[in-house]
């Protein structure tokens, strides 16, 4: 399968897509975090420097101040994306081809 991204869709993409983690291939492909609001905006979720690790004679993790950071994430491409989980065996995961202009979804299809 591959490294993929997850993207938390709260705008209606079609039916099996609404409220549901989704996964694509077709960005950074770190496992980055994506979210698209009701409106259809889409945003990146950045969590880097919420834990720091602390020496005391073994590793720890403790958590800091920081809870992460939410920005828009203006794009202009078209992404396939699938859900994360699938539980029906006897028909073929479904794809969404989303078109996104200046991070605002402007057209989806699915298969």
């Amino acid at each position: 399968m591959g490294i993929y991204d997850i993207v938390f869709s709260q705008f209606d993409l079609g039916p099996g897509f609404w409220n549901r983690e989704l996964r694509t291939q077709d960005l950074d492909g770190y496992l980055s975090q994506y979210y698209i609001d009701p409106k259809g905006h889409i945003w990146s979720i950045d969590y880097s420097g919420t834990y720091e690790l602390e020496d005391a004679e073994c590793i720890k993790v403790a958590k800091s101040q920081n809870h992460g950071r939410v920005s828009p994430f203006c794009i202009t491409k078209q992404l396939e994306l699938y859900p994360a989980k699938w539980g029906v065996h006897y028909a073929p995961t479904p794809r969404c081809m989303v078109t996104f202009e200046e991070g605002i979804v402007t057209k989806s299809y699915y298969s």
